[in-house]
């Protein structure tokens, strides 16, 4: 490796430890802790490469990079950051920046990613766009895993190729994709998720695309499509140009084993339109170190949202960390919601956690099919009283468990009946719009799809 590197970072430890194996590598480097040094430098010319933290004395490194873009529009930039967020490496991507790396980084991996600089610094930048704020998006973690993830995204959401999303239930694939469109140059237009009934009659497709106004089309699960609507999506597809809509999918299951497998299966011609690049979300065990930063993030937004202040213990933690969590984050978020409801106390015991996810630690606590419901309720109930030590929970247990019960009975009912509102009105027995009003007050993701009953 061969060049000169400017390295900005306020921890003169990262400084010494880039400074040495940089040079040991071949190069020559100049370190700062200052941006003020750095813009100096470029401005003199020096530098093929800039490595820079974010967070500086003197200001923010990604703020920064418009302006190094202005002084020396083929100086490569790497972003390294304790800030690991989405958001961050977006902006990094929407500043030009080379690449992207969360703190702690692994010191060969930005070696490698270094060379890569120096050998493509006179690559062209892309195009910049501004972004909106997407503070709230639970994609939060600080796992390599999360980290490459973020990088995909970044890279990209502002290209037109079609995006298959692939992951269990549960782990945020349509969450993605929304991300994707939110974050990307058709923010302003609209994100249309198509559904069976959008490729039947003669006039389907056509007011799908209508709808869509060349935005995004997300096929939500789209192996679950019959047969015929995969072939009308097929020909959708081949009649669209370059003015249509950005194409997305997602799929629980790997589509390969599928392909033209006769009843139930995906046709290949759908799924090589769609399979441009495949994004795969990793399961929630597979990032144990993220289940906490989400537990926060939970606790935090249920109490903007008006709930008491709530703190896992440290043996609750360890509790989180070690279940499998077969519903991934979907299923922590709701673990979390009913446990901020019925905590007695500030901090949530280890106890009140077992007592939500089972003696095993295996899931949370599910009625079988032989138990009477009012039954499971009843001993769950107890179980919660039981543990307030001899003392009664909080005032207002009755509107708190209510909701806790009458959110997931009503997400449930639009599944079964494939988001269809109507329908599920007559099968929960109550008005429509009592319902419109419930989906609304209890937050419910309502997605069209192919019925399950």
């Amino acid at each position: 490796m061969d060049g000169t590197i400017l390295v900005a970072d306020d921890d003169r430890t990262i400084r010494t430890v880039l400074t040495q194996a940089l040079t040991r590598a071949g190069c020559k480097v100049h370190a700062t802790a200052s941006l003020d040094t750095l813009l100096r430098w470029a401005e003199e010319g020096k530098g093929d490469l800039a490595i820079t933290d974010v967070v500086m004395p003197d200001g923010n490194g990604l703020e920064m990079l418009p302006r190094l873009a202005e002084l020396r529009p083929d100086l490569p930039v790497i972003v390294i950051s304790a800030q690991n967020t989405i958001m961050t490496a977006v902006q990094a991507a929407e500043a030009e920046a080379f690449d992207y790396l969360p703190k702690p980084f692994d010191l060969p991996d930005l070696m490698k990613r270094a060379a890569q600089a120096l050998n493509e610094r006179n690559k062209a930048a892309a195009p910049r766009t501004e972004t909106e704020r997407a503070d709230d998006l639970p994609l939060i973690g600080r796992t390599p895993l999360m980290q490459a993830l973020y990088r995909l995204i970044a890279r990209v959401m502002n290209t037109d190729l079609p995006v298959l999303i692939q992951g269990e239930s549960g782990t945020g694939k349509s969450l993605i994709a929304r991300a994707i469109h939110n974050l990307g140059d058709r923010r302003a237009l609209p994100f249309v998720v198509a559904t069976g009934a959008d490729f039947e009659g003669n006039d389907g497709p056509s007011e799908l695309l209508s709808r869509a106004r060349g935005g995004t089309i997300l096929f939500d699960e789209f192996g679950d499509l019959g047969l015929d609507a995969q072939a009308r999506a097929a020909r959708l597809i081949d009649g669209l140009d370059g003015s249509g809509p950005r194409l997305m999918a997602t799929t629980q299951r790997d589509p390969g084993p599928r392909l033209d497998a006769g009843a139930g299966s995906v046709r290949s011609d759908l799924y090589y339109r769609l399979a441009g690049a495949q994004i795969d979300v990793p399961p929630l065990r597979a990032r144990v170190d993220d289940i906490p930063l989400l537990a926060t993030h939970f606790l935090h937004r249920v109490e903007r949202d008006g709930a008491a202040v709530r703190r896992f213990s440290t043996e609750a933690t360890d509790l989180l960390r070690a279940h499998p969590w077969p519903g991934n984050v979907r299923q922590l978020e709701n673990v979390t919601r009913w446990l901020v409801a019925t905590a007695p106390a500030e901090e949530i015991t280890r106890l009140e956690l077992e007592a939500v996810l089972g003696p095993a630690a295996a899931g949370p606590k599910a009625a079988r099919a032989t138990d009477d419901l009012s039954e499971s309720v009843r001993a769950h109930l107890q179980r919660y009283f039981d543990l307030q030590g001899g003392q009664l929970p909080p005032a207002g247990l009755h509107a708190r468990v209510l909701r806790e019960v009458e959110a997931p009975l009503i997400g449930i009912a639009l599944d079964a009946t494939g988001g269809n509102q109507a329908r599920c009105a007559d099968l929960l027995g109550i008005n429509r719009n009592t319902l419109r009003k419930k989906i609304i007050d209890l937050d419910i993701l309502v997605t069209r799809r192919r019925k399950m009953m």
